[in-house]
């Protein structure tokens, strides 16, 4: 590996001061881009999540959209152990064929407990097995201390996740289906002529606010994923066990602003940007263009702009054939010295194997490298 060049230098604090006081027994404040933790207490700590739970039956079902094993305007059967599901509903009656988008909405604005059954037995055959499923992606986000056995959230001593893993989940499903998140601002749902409201209240007090997930039992409290977008930076915000409603909502606006306050998000570099284009030899081409995998996005305290820097690295020498997307090097982000985040870099087009004169010619060129 050869250090190539040094490309950008950007903003960092100074000095930030410490989060506020909430009273939430377990929550963190992260920002979406980067993934920053921005302020945390027992966020690591397994707990129930109650109807936050959903956020996962979403995830699950979202990727199967994507995937084609599911479709919005599919109708969807309710079963008798649907509609009897406890807790909140959407109304839905025994025997009805559901569009799956009417099912997502009304789990998701409603958070219809009946709804959340009927999309679990759907893809997973029974909520048992959909639970297993949760689990498997949770596992693949990296989600490292949860565990999922139903759909709606509803307790049970096996059923656990974190503040975290919970902000973890938040990201990949804001970041991934935009084009579903909508429903997560959404203020109200009517089906069978029965109009609910969304239970976050953060969609009624901060315009800035367009999402998540609220959550309540008797055993775990009042619990709040959260999300807001402000000048192009959105911040995430869980919190779990609260006494009240109100107090779940006290707490998230005041890690909200204060991740607003005292951070913004810095982009360093797009994905598919060319960094730079360096020598192929044997290819069909000579020179290929390297950018990074993904956005280059970091967290940074508001104020000084001198001691965050970016540099990258290549494995050296590049030979063809080389792919698209194929991995050749690194780009990081330092604080001082310290890496704050790695990127990979790639070949953003792909470069063929060339002729007999061009492999003879770097032949020999490689030896005087």
């Amino acid at each position: 590996m050869s250090s190539l060049s040094s490309l950008a230098t950007v903003a960092i604090a100074a000095d930030v001061p410490p989060p506020p006081k909430v009273d939430a027994p377990a929550y963190i404040l992260i920002d979406q881009a980067s993934g920053r933790t921005l302020a945390s207490e027992r966020a690591d700590e397994r707990a129930e999540p109650a109807s936050i739970t959903k956020l996962m039956t979403a995830y699950v079902t979202f990727r199967a959209l994507k995937e084609g094993r599911l479709k919005l305007d599919e109708l969807v059967s309710i079963s008798e152990r649907a509609w009897r599901a406890e807790g909140s509903r959407t109304f839905l009656n025994v025997g009805d064929r559901v569009p799956v988008e009417v099912l997502l909405q009304g789990m998701i604005v409603q958070s219809g407990n009946d709804a959340a059954t009927a999309l679990a037995e759907r893809l997973g055959g029974s909520e048992e097995v959909f639970g297993q499923l949760m689990t498997r992606e949770a596992k693949r986000l990296g989600m490292k201390n949860s565990n999922f056995t139903n759909a709606t959230g509803l307790p049970d001593p096996a059923l656990y996740t974190t503040p975290r893993d919970i902000a973890i989940l938040s990201r990949a499903l804001i970041s991934e289906f935009p084009q579903y998140y909508r429903w997560y601002s959404q203020r109200e749902f009517v089906w069978n002529n029965i109009k609910q409201g969304n239970r976050n209240g953060l969609l009624y007090s901060d315009p800035t606010a367009d999402g998540i997930k609220t959550g309540f039992t008797d055993s775990a409290g009042y619990c709040l994923a959260s999300s807001a977008k402000r000048n192009g930076t959105r911040m995430i915000a869980v919190v779990f066990g609260t006494k009240s409603p109100r107090i779940r909502e006290q707490a998230s606006t005041a890690l909200l602003n204060y991740g607003f306050a005292f951070y913004e998000t810095v982009s360093l570099r797009k994905s598919g940007d060319a960094v730079f284009k360096p020598r192929v030899y044997k290819g069909s081409d000579q020179y290929v263009s390297v950018g990074p995998a993904s956005n280059v996005e970091v967290t940074v305290a508001r104020g000084a702009r001198s001691r965050l820097k970016t540099s990258t690295t290549l494995n050296e020498p590049l030979i063809a054939p080389l792919k698209a997307g194929q991995t050749v090097g690194e780009m990081r982000v330092l604080d001082g010295k310290t890496v704050i985040k790695r990127v990979p870099l790639v070949v953003n087009n792909a470069v063929a194997e060339g002729g007999l004169w061009a492999g003879t010619r770097d032949t020999f060129a490689l030896w005087f490298r």
